[in-house]
């Protein structure tokens, strides 16, 4: 019986997880629709309240919505009027206090994380952590630069290091670059290495290096 119950439980948990994760993006899109009716009513004149109340209670159109208006912002942001508008809005927010702090950080992890010209998570390597002799798989994100370079001695990369089975968080590292190890596995291959906690290994064709490759092209 323990065995058929485990054979189950692998067949409904990668779904059940997916459909989790799915119903809440959904949710939230849904919960931003929300508030923006919310904050029509306030602006809007009085007569409009029931048909927002209308609004509020067709499924689905808070999802229908978001989705329609981040393409729209997408298509607006990248001609030269919007770009000029998003910088606006980028000083803007850089003046308020405690805000400029949280927003600029998120803003840039962001744009690196998700820009079709971010250098985030370019390639997989091995590194000693977190004492010698005990092995884990990191992410190239960079070099350091400005006044940290300044105090390395040596050629040094910056890693992210994440955790399991939860990659969102981390820890980051700056390590001499003749202390990292290349690896010829995917970042999509060593994601799911780490997540599965090394269960799910990377098929034997990507741990094998090419002949001839650079071994050691880090940076």
């Amino acid at each position: 019986m323990k065995k058929y119950a485990i054979a189950g439980l692998l067949v409904w948990m990668p779904l059940a997880i997916t459909i989790w994760v799915l119903l809440w993006l959904l949710g939230l899109m849904d919960g931003v629709f929300m508030w923006l009716l919310t904050l029509s009513q306030a602006v809007l004149p009085a007569g409009l309240d029931s048909l927002i109340e209308q609004l509020r209670h067709v499924p689905g159109l808070g999802v229908l919505v978001m989705l329609v208006l981040m393409l729209l912002t997408g298509v607006f942001v990248t001609n030269i009027f919007g770009q000029w508008w998003v910088r606006q809005w980028d000083a803007l927010m850089g003046r308020i206090p405690i805000v400029k702090s949280i927003y600029s950080s998120v803003k840039q992890v962001s744009d690196t994380l998700f820009s079709s010209n971010g250098n985030a998570f370019r390639e997989a390597v091995l590194v000693q952590y977190p004492h010698a002799g005990s092995w884990t798989i990191a992410f190239v994100t960079g070099k350091p630069s400005g006044e940290v370079a300044r105090h390395l001695q040596s050629e040094h990369v910056s890693l992210y290091v994440p955790t399991t089975p939860n990659p969102t968080s981390g820890f980051f590292l700056m390590m001499p670059r003749t202390s990292v190890r290349p690896l010829s596995m995917s970042v999509d291959e060593a994601l799911k290495y780490i997540i599965s906690m090394g269960v799910v290994a990377p098929p034997a064709s990507a741990s094998a290096r090419p002949e001839g490759a650079d071994p050691n092209p880090v940076g």
